[in-house]
Formats: C-alpha cells, structure tokens, sequence
C-alpha cells in the first residue's frame, strides 16, 4: 500500500497541472493568437538564468525549432551596444560626451558645430530620421556615402531641446566609433564588449557568412499570411543603429556583465541610465541607447528593437534585480508587451491591470478630460491638462507626427474607453518630462481589430505628465 500511494504521489506531481509553468502557456497564448513563428525567452535574477527556453520555430520552410541558440537580428536593441562603445571610447581619452561633432568631423555642415555625442546619444540632435527619402534600401552604400547622406539630413528642432528618436544619430555613432577607433565598429565592439563578456555569438550581421542556428525573419501580409523578410542591400546591415546578430544566451551574458557593472567605471553607467537634459529642468525619460520607465511603480530600464521580420526587447526591473529577455522572428510582434507580461507573471508586484475586465470608473470626469488628450493629441491641439514639460517637449518631427495619426486612427475605430485602474506613486519620487508623477491611471481603447492600453501619468494637480500605449 505504502509503495503504491508513493507511486501515485508521483504521477500526481508529474501531471501537466502540476507541472504548468505560466510563463509557457502565456508565450505560446501570444504565439497562436499573433501568429507568432518562434521566440526565445530568457528570465534572470540579479543576473543568473532562472529560465531560458525557446519556443515555435526560428525557420519554418526548415521546420527549425527555436532554443535558446537561436540567433536573431538586434533591430534598435542594439543601440546599447553602440552606445557602450561610444562610453568606453569616453574612458580611453578618444572623445568626451560634450564635444561638438564638428570637432570629429570637420567636413561636417555648421548644423554640426551645435550637435554634441551626448545630444546624438539621447535622441536629442534634432537631426530627421533618416527613411526611404533618404536612403535607397536596395542600393549598397560605402561609409563615405553614409557620411555624406549624414551630413544633409536636416535638423527639425534645435538640439537638446526636444526628444525624437533618431537612427541618423546611431548611423553618425558608428561612423564616428569607426574614425576614432581605426577600425570598423562592430569589430571595435567585438574586441571591447562581446569577447570580453562572453557574447559568443554576437556580430554584426551578413547574409553571406555561414551563422549556425540563424533564425528567418518573417512579416504578415495584408491577408494575415507568413511572408519572408524584405530583403536589404548588405551594407544597410552593417549600420550601428541597430545591425546585431546575437542569441538570447548572449543577452543573458549582457544582463550579467549589467548586473555586475563589469565593463564600464561607475560614471559612466550613471551617465548611461541618466535622463536626457532638455535645458532648464526638463528631462525625456531616455538615457543613451535605454529608455526609462517604470512598471507598477517599480523601476524600468529597457529597449526594444525592430528589423527585417525580427522584433526584440530587453526589460530590467532594477528594484528586484529582475531582467526579461525576449527576441522574436515576426515584425508585428510585440516582445516589449511580452516582457512586461511575463514579468508581472512572476513578480507579483509587476502584474498589470487585465485589459479584459473594466473596473468601477471612480472619476467619470477624468476619464471624459483623458480621452480629450488623445483626442487633442490626435489633432495638434493642445489640451489645458497638460503638464508643463510634456506640453513643451513635443518635437514635430516625423516620427511624432506617424503617432499622431495612429491615435487619429485609433480613436476614429473606438468602440470603448474603459477605466482599468490606477497606482498612487506619490512615494516613488518618480520624475518624468521635469514633473513629479502621482499616479499612473490605466484605460482600454478598444476597437474591433484590437485593444491598446493607455497609461497616464499625471501629476498631484491630474495634469497629464506623459502617456504611452501598448496593444495587448
């Protein structure tokens, strides 16, 4: 008897309820409801692996699997790197964050005598994102011509005056790490960073070389149907705004060497995770290559990345020594929404309101003034709820004005805006724009296609201080 209620035991602790691991059923729930090929995940604390796993495929005309050695594209994640480079030339003497970029480039237009590295870093250049106007993605491009398309990009603000994001800044980086170092970026950084840390397989990215366990990129059509990548001429792959090949066991080897602060000296991790200056007291909540945020209240250090059907996101949740890994082979993934879901799966503090129940609305007024932002937002108008820093920091540029008319779309598709919940982050002494947040108030634009969830940040007055949305 005894023997067979011990066997029992353990059929009974083996079973798939017993043996369910949340964050399994939640990655391959997004996969099947996104279409989703493959992805890796990696979850570590205080940066050892807790849990490392791929999931789907990283090639379907091959019937690959993805693991934990699958490699994928960086996208813009792999702006940390460069901005690290830039960091560690910092520390050899070779520049400093506050020179002119005319100092290392004397070709350069007088735009850039007014350009620092620091402004390029932090997206505060004003210098346009470069795009198809700019670039001819099937043509191959020398660092002479990339220099020389560079120099006539346009600024659309002063710099270090407003905040929009910036691959031309990147593009200038790499050219400028190259020049100082005598040597190409990616193998300045394969010497400093990727060797010495044990990315053992992170590089810059070619189609010709033979790369073990690369994953296919793949996009969805205007049907909903799996598609291979566009393809990109060669030298568009080797740009230091976002060129990387690397694993998710590379990245778990990233997060240690974070985790330790091995690599860099103290000053220059702090100029790293430090808000960018917009003159006066106002901030944007970006360091040099990291956006800054918060989850719940708690800390948050992050990027994402998008490139030729592949999407990445590196989540690091300082106040509980936290860091969420996920790459993904489909460009309309969301890995930055995944990180944050599959954090709050195993940090309960970090658990996000659920986008399918509507809460009781405590303040029906507020809700009417928070959907007239969007709404204002929408239309280059500027609501009087507005907090001073976010009202003062809104760039113009391109790049904003695409968001503008995605809320524009939104709203015009709305079926329902619904009050999620809130947080009091009053004892977070949490700064965004210049301003102290009060609370983080969260609602559901709903429409028949999808559901985005908006988080206000507003100030103790319910001014809003900045806003952000996720679709989920």
């Amino acid at each position: 008897m005894i023997r067979v209620l011990f066997i029992l035991a353990v059929l009974l602790s083996t079973t798939p309820a017993a043996t369910a691991d949340p964050v399994d059923d939640y990655v391959r729930g997004v996969m099947a409801a996104k279409k989703l090929p493959g992805a890796s995940v990696a979850i570590l604390r205080s940066g050892t692996v807790v849990k490392i796993q791929g999931y789907g495929l990283a090639n379907i005309e091959l019937d690959t699997p993805a693991t934990p050695d699958t490699i994928y594209q960086s996208g813009s994640l792999g702006k940390q790197f460069t901005a690290a480079g830039i960091l560690l030339l910092a520390e050899d003497g070779k520049l400093a964050l506050d020179d002119r970029l005319a100092k290392h480039f004397p070709e350069g237009p007088s735009t850039w005598h007014r350009i620092t590295v620091r402004h390029l870093l932090t997206h505060t250049s004003g210098l346009k994102d470069y795009g198809s106007d700019e670039i001819d993605f099937r043509r191959d491009y020398s660092e002479e011509d990339l220099l020389k398309i560079a120099r006539s990009v346009p600024l659309e603000f002063e710099p270090g005056t407003q905040w929009s994001y910036s691959n031309t800044g990147y593009l200038i980086l790499g050219l400028l790490t190259s020049r100082l170092a005598g040597k190409h970026w990616s193998d300045f950084q394969t010497e400093r960073i990727f060797q010495p840390l044990g990315m053992a397989t992170t590089r810059v990215i070619s189609e010709r070389d033979i790369v073990r366990n690369r994953a296919a990129g793949y996009e969805l059509d205007d049907k909903g149907e799996v598609k291979n990548q566009e393809w990109v001429a060669p030298s568009l792959n080797r740009l230091a705004d976002g060129a990387l090949y690397f694993s998710v066991k590379d990245l778990a080897a990233w997060e240690a060497a974070l985790h330790a602060r091995r690599f860099m000296k103290p000053a220059s991790f702090e100029a790293w995770w430090t808000p960018a200056s917009l003159g006066g007291r106002l901030t944007y909540p970006y360091g040099f290559g990291w956006g800054l945020g918060e989850q719940r209240g708690h800390r948050l250090i992050e990027h994402g990345g998008s490139w030729q059907g592949f999407r990445t996101a590196i989540a690091r949740y300082v106040d509980q020594g936290l860091t969420v890994i996920v790459l993904a082979n489909l460009a309309q993934a969301e890995p930055e929404t995944m990180a944050h879901e599959i954090a709050g799966l195993v940090e309960a503090a970090l658990e996000r309101p659920d986008p399918t129940r509507t809460a009781p609305d405590p303040d029906p007024s507020r809700t009417a003034r928070l959907r007239d932002v969007l709404d204002a937002w929408a239309n280059y108008r500027r609501p009087p709820v507005l907090a001073e820093g976010l009202a003062a920091t809104a760039s113009g540029s391109r790049r904003e004005a695409g968001q503008r008319r995605t809320t524009a779309r939104r709203l015009a598709a709305m079926t329902a805006f619904r009050y999620l919940g809130e947080d009091d982050l009053s004892a977070r002494s949490l700064m965004m724009r210049g301003d102290a947040v009060e609370r983080a108030v969260y609602f559901a634009l709903d429409t028949k296609e999808a559901r985005h969830v908006y988080r206000f940040h507003l100030s103790s007055d319910g001014r809003v201080v900045d806003f952000d949305s996720e679709e989920r």
